[in-house]
């Protein structure tokens, strides 16, 4: 049976859709390439990309809708089907589940009673497991509409869902304030961001991504070498960097219970 047109966006809110389209539109030298944004710009009316959402993409661009379609469907940030006011994902990939993203992402399921992509009864929580989000020294790392919850465990990841669903303020380990997810896709696409204090907001790598930088500016102490068995040789005191491939040492010193000495540059 073939598929029905797709219905369109009530008078007011084409108008008003259509007016923020042209201004994104008006930005790019190509009106295709403006497709992403605009998938976001009708993502934030409805918090996913429906059909007359797409049907609205392709008449605005003069596209297809199968072309609009087959970018929607690309890209895993456009929700295809209705989803919650905070999408919750729990970072999996290798650092942050073995320091404990899988034991997170396991308790979340079994608390809001869903599996990865679905959505709680009430429609405020959609949990997800999600790709590395460049936070690893901060592992594991749960985000709620791609703002940063650091450092998280199965307790505290239990704690933030729960005062999500009841409505208390929940604010990011750093970065700017949180918001809905349609209030996160109308920014994503291309629209000012008129939270108190978002825009003096930031980031920030963290401690282990800046020792490299801290090296090169010679703000940390020379490194030493990190003897494995624990204690430092005679008239070396502990302490210093952590990294024992900073600085050669002997055999004798890295397994003192098979010493063969250095080798000299005789081959002695």
């Amino acid at each position: 049976m073939p598929q029905l047109p797709a219905p369109e966006y009530p008078a007011e809110v084409r108008e008003r859709l259509a007016a923020d389209a042209k201004e994104i539109i008006g930005r790019y030298p190509d009106s295709r390439s403006a497709l992403l944004p605009l998938l976001h710009l009708v993502q934030s009316e409805e918090g996913y990309v429906t059909r007359t959402g797409m049907r609205f993409c392709a008449d605005m661009l003069e596209l297809t809708t199968a072309e609009v379609t087959a970018v929607a469907t690309f890209y895993t940030m456009y929700r295809r089907k209705p989803s919650g006011d905070y999408q919750v994902g729990v970072c999996t990939n290798t650092l942050c589940a073995v320091m404990g993203g899988d034991a997170i992402f396991s308790e979340l399921k079994e608390h809001l009673g869903v599996g990865n992509g679905e959505t709680t009864d009430d429609g405020k929580i959609t949990l997800e497991h999600i790709e590395c989000n460049a936070a690893c020294d901060f592992a594991p790392v749960v985000m709620v509409n791609w703002e940063f919850f650091d450092n998280q465990t199965p307790e505290s990841a239990r704690q933030l869902v729960d005062d999500l669903r009841a409505g208390q303020t929940v604010e990011p380990t750093r970065g700017a304030p949180l918001c809905t997810f349609k209030e996160t896709a109308r920014m994503l696409a291309g629209f000012p961001d008129g939270r108190p204090g978002a825009v003096e907001a930031t980031g920030g790598a963290g401690p282990a991504s800046l020792i490299g930088l801290r090296l090169a500016k010679g703000e940390s102490p020379h490194p030493r070498v990190v003897h494995p068995r624990g204690a430092a040789p005679q008239g070396e005191s502990p302490g210093g960097h952590p990294s024992s491939h900073d600085a050669p040492q002997q055999t004798s010193a890295s397994d003192p219970a098979h010493p063969a000495g250095p080798v000299t540059e005789e081959g002695e």
